[in-house]
C-alpha cells in the first residue's frame, strides 16, 4: 500500500471450529448510502470514447491507487461486504447467507477469500496486485470456495452443494442469478484493469470454458448476457463506493457506468 489512511492495523485472524450462526438473506436488501459517488470528473479522460479507445482510457483512470497485501484483504472484505441488515456478518457471495464476520479462516464452516477471476488463470497467486485486488475478492464459505474452484463462468451442471441456486459441471459455474451480473462486471473489471502495462499479468476474457492457467476467464457470452440481466444494485453500488472511499481509492466503471459493457464488448 502506498496510503497510510487505509487501515490503521491489520485485524489478526481468529481460528474457529465451530459451525457459525447464519441468516437467510432477503431477495431484496437495502443498504444504507455511503458518501455521493464522484461525477465524471473521475472518467473525463473516458467520456465519449468507445471501443478500444474507451477500454484504454478507463485501464488509464482505475490502475491509479492504492493496492493491498493478503492480510489486509480481510479487514477490507469485513467491511465491503458486510450485511445491511447486521452489522456483525458479511454477505457470502455465492451461497447468499448472512455470516459472522469473525468466523474467516480455514475451517468447513468459516468463510474465506473467494478469487471471483480464478488466481490461476493467469497464474498470479495472492500477491499484492490481481491477487489481492478487493474488486474481484468477495467473502465465501471454504467449501463452497472450493466446489467452484477454478472454474470459468457459464450455465448449466448439477446444484452445488451448499449453494443453493449456483449450479456445476466439470469445467464451469452458475452463480445464483441475484449475482450474475456482479460476477460478470468483475470479471469484466479485471480485464480492463490489468493490461500488462504496470507490470502485472495481461489479462483478458474469452469466450471459452477451458482456460487452465492461461490469463484468460470466460465465458464472455454468457458474462455479457449476465451483466445485461442483473443490473446493479444498491449491494454492488455501495462496495464499490467503499473500496474507492476507504481502499484501493478506485472503482469498477461498469457499476457506475453499465452501458460501456456494450461500448466495449458489444
Amino acid at each position: 500500500m502506498t496510503s497510510t489512511t487505509a487501515f490503521s492495523r491489520v485485524d489478526t485472524v481468529p481460528t474457529t471450529t465451530t459451525a457459525p450462526t447464519t441468516t437467510t438473506v432477503p431477495p431484496t436488501t437495502t443498504v444504507p448510502p455511503t458518501t455521493t459517488a464522484p461525477s465524471d470528473a473521475y472518467y473525463q479522460a473516458a467520456i465519449g470514447k468507445t471501443g478500444p479507445q474507451l477500454k484504454a482510457a478507463l485501464n488509464q483512470i482505475i490502475r491509479v491507487g492504492d493496492k493491498l497485501n493478503y492480510d489486509q484483504v480481510w479487514t477490507a472484505l469485513k467491511a465491503t461486504d458486510q450485511d445491511p441488515n447486521n452489522a456483525n456478518n458479511v454477505i457470502l457471495l455465492y451461497s447468499g447467507r448472512s455470516q459472522s464476520k469473525s468466523t474467516n479462516g480455514g475451517g468447513a464452516n468459516d468463510w474465506n477469500r473467494e478469487h471471483v477471476w480464478a488466481k490461476s488463470h493467469g497464474d498470479f497467486g495472492t500477491a499484492t496486485g490481481p491477487g489481492t485486488d478487493l474488486h474481484h475478492l468477495r467473502p465465501e464459505d471454504v467449501s463452497v470456495n472450493s466446489n467452484r474452484g477454478n472454474k470459468d463462468f457459464d450455465t448449466g451442471g448439477s446444484p452445488a452443494a451448499e449453494a443453493p441456486g449456483n449450479y456445476t459441471d466439470a469445467d464451469s459455474w452458475e452463480p445464483r442469478d441475484a449475482v450474475k451480473g456482479d460476477v460478470a462486471r468483475m470479471i469484466l473489471y479485471m480485464d480492463v484493469r490489468y493490461e500488462g502495462g504496470d507490470g502485472y499479468v495481461d489479462l483478458d476474457v474469452n469466450d471459452s470454458v477451458n482456460n487452465g492457467t492461461q490469463p484468460h476467464h470466460g465465458k464472455l457470452s454468457t458474462l455479457l448476457r449476465w451483466h445485461a440481466q442483473d443490473p446493479p444494485d444498491a449491494f454492488e453500488k455501495r462496495r464499490n463506493q467503499v473500496i474507492y472511499d476507504s481502499y484501493q481509492h478506485n472503482r469498477n466503471p461498469f457499476i457506475d457506468h453499465p452501458e460501456w459493457v456494450a461500448s466495449i464488448w458489444g
